[in-house]
């Protein structure tokens, strides 16, 4: 019985007032707005979402120097617990001025990896010398995804947004699902918030930026520690590299192993 009422059912608020404009009542002649396709019911019980990450990435680490920013994260991509994908790229390039890191479910980060490229191609058709920039990415990916968690329907990712602008400053910021998003010298997702932000704090000069070594040793040391700490990175992992000269993202590296000190532990 009830089946059959669904069929006649309406959206909830699909008349409500708009921002600036009247109401529009049950009964008029504005058609029926067509709902976002994650929203649409296509059975009895509706549309189910993904409420957990399937095939997730670890740690990405972003620190910005004196003359742009490197990011880094390892090449596992986990099935569960299974390190499943072993040579998968989490860092990618977007642009000359746009390095992107993403960590969380793969597949999500594939999908929005997808949107920004078609917004590179847009750009590229336009023809107008007018590139986007790292800022304006992070914005961006606020709104997006804010958006999606607003309709109970998340990314389940956690990216790292690096470049430069058109006048040569460096740009690190790091954006959730949630859409909530900060800029520091240094920023992380995963594990690395916990086990690689405090060695680079460690290390920050009092009165200047990181110079490029030294952002570089950094790097490579953080990933070391993440290797030996967290259960889903592994050894191998890719370094993004962004200036005024350009973008790149360079690898794969290798952390350096020493297994030495497993001698003396017993018990297990």
């Amino acid at each position: 019985m009830l089946n059959n009422y669904n069929s006649l059912a309406q959206p909830l608020w699909q008349n409500g007032p708009a921002p600036g404009a009247f109401y529009n009542f049950t009964g008029g002649q504005t058609p029926v707005q067509q709902l976002p396709r994650e929203l649409t019911t296509v059975g009895p019980y509706g549309t189910q979402h993904s409420t957990a990450a399937i095939t997730t990435g670890s740690s990405v680490l972003g620190i910005r120097y004196d003359a742009g920013v490197m990011l880094a994260a390892d090449t596992l991509v986990s099935y569960g617990s299974l390190a499943r994908y072993q040579n998968i790229e989490r860092v990618f390039k977007i642009n000359k001025n746009i390095l992107l890191g993403g960590s969380g479910d793969f597949a999500d980060i594939q999908s929005i990896k997808r949107n920004i490229d078609q917004k590179m191609i847009e750009d590229q058709c336009y023809d107008d010398n007018i590139e986007m920039k790292p800022k304006s990415l992070a914005s961006w990916m606020t709104r997006v995804l804010y958006n999606r968690r607003s309709r109970m329907n998340p990314l389940y990712i956690d990216v790292v947004v690096g470049g430069v602008d058109n006048e040569g400053t460096p740009y690190l910021a790091n954006v959730d699902l949630r859409g909530r998003s900060h800029e520091d010298y240094v920023v992380a997702t995963g594990f690395a918030r916990h086990l690689a932000i405090p060695l680079v704090r460690e290390k920050k000069p009092k009165d200047r930026d990181f110079t490029a070594v030294e952002a570089s040793e950094l790097i490579r040391t953080c990933m070391e520690v993440l290797y030996y700490r967290d259960t889903r990175n592994i050894s191998q992992f890719t370094v993004g590299v962004c200036s005024a000269k350009g973008c790149d993202v360079e690898g794969p590296f290798q952390v350096n192993e020493n297994w030495t000190f497993a001698e003396t532990i017993k018990g297990y």
